[in-house]
């Protein structure tokens, strides 16, 4: 988890340009405790901020906001991409490829964002991320976060500054903030017990919808997200094309996709673990996991002192069974009751699923 934060403002004294960009950032820095950078366009007006939890390389040649090679485009991301390996690959058999500073995804996104645009980029990358890119040359900002949305973004205007951010909190920091409560997103709260994308819970600002990108030029107050993908279309797609093999060649293909999918996840410079409830779907992707490594998986799992909800039973069944390394956290009626004090810094807006408490233990 990284956190990225920035804004776009013709009017902010240039020496406050860069502290500010940095006070945003640090209001996320538990979602990178490893690095911290800005960069900043004074002539421009806007600043993009990063906070980095190192996943792949580890090393200097991995920070952000990070400059393409070009000099072009400047990013700051959030998530991993997981194929960017297999798109390094096939810059290098064109003939396209930078000379590499590094191994991390972030660079990659940047070769590819050259050589191929935002849009093809997004719709070969796979993987869970949001980022902000400023084009140098066209003096644009572009926002996009990834198909399923499983990492945060959120954007605005407040006043004369287009902010966006991981979270709420680092917009906050901003002073043309405003905090006003739109009442259509409690609306949306009480009947879905969450606000959904691309609403939030203040007035002006909103969720990046999962799947699209944004491109901003100067001034420009009516942009509009724009889809790259859909699942709509998918689903289509497959209606319109079914698989035409048996039973069992079906199971064997969703076992080949499925690996394929855990392998592609576990590309990493640090350790990896897994969150095991002992369900269906942690089971099967730990199992994965610990099938195609050499070595014992870290997996955890959270255990409910009241027995109809507590399904650690199961999880430690599961890890037994598979041979993992396994670590189970109890908890009390009193640690959920303590946790709830935190929820308002930690979520920023009203949030009522109650699987947030032992997430966030873990």
């Amino acid at each position: 988890m990284c956190g990225l934060t920035g804004f776009w403002d013709v009017k902010i004294s240039s020496d406050a340009l860069k502290p500010l960009a940095q006070a945003m950032a640090d209001c996320i820095a538990h979602r990178g405790p490893d690095d911290s950078g800005v960069w900043t366009d004074v002539e421009a007006g806007i600043a993009l901020a990063h906070r980095r939890l190192s996943i792949v390389d580890l090393s200097a040649a991995g920070h952000q906001p990070m400059v393409s090679a070009s000099g072009r485009f400047v990013l700051a991301y959030n998530g991993e991409v997981y194929n960017h390996l297999d798109l390094r690959q096939e810059l290098q058999a064109a003939g396209a490829a930078p000379p590499w500073r590094g191994h991390s995804d972030a660079e990659t996104l940047l070769a590819c964002i050259e050589v191929w645009g935002v849009e093809t980029t997004l719709k070969r990358s796979i993987g869970m991320f949001a980022f902000a890119l400023w084009d140098r040359q066209a003096r644009t900002l572009v926002l996009a976060r990834d198909r399923a949305g499983e990492k945060p973004l959120y954007y605005g205007w407040q006043g004369d500054a287009f902010l966006f951010g991981s979270e709420l909190k680092a917009l906050r920091a901003h002073p043309a903030f405003n905090a006003a409560v739109d009442r259509g997103a409690l609306t949306l709260l009480l009947r879905h017990n969450y606000i959904p994308a691309p609403y939030s819970i203040h007035q002006g600002i909103f969720k990046l919808a999962p799947g699209t990108w944004l491109q901003l030029a100067q001034g420009q107050r009516d942009a509009q997200p724009q889809p790259y993908w859909s699942l709509a279309e998918v689903a289509e797609r497959g209606m319109a094309n079914p698989f035409n093999g048996s039973d069992g060649e079906a199971v064997d293909e969703l076992a080949r996709l499925m690996g394929k999918a855990v392998a592609g996840q576990q590309v990493a410079d640090v350790p990896l673990g897994a969150l095991l409830s002992g369900g269906i779907d942690s089971s099967l992707i730990t199992s994965l996991m610990q099938a195609q490594s050499t070595r014992r998986v870290r997996t955890f799992t959270i255990g409910f002192d009241e027995k109809a909800y507590d399904e650690a039973t199961h999880a430690r069944a599961v890890a037994a069974h598979l041979g993992t390394e396994h670590t189970e956290l109890r908890l009390s009626a009193n640690d959920a009751l303590g946790l709830i004090p935190q929820l308002p810094s930690m979520y920023d807006e009203p949030f009522a699923d109650s699987s947030q408490l032992p997430t966030h233990l873990v």
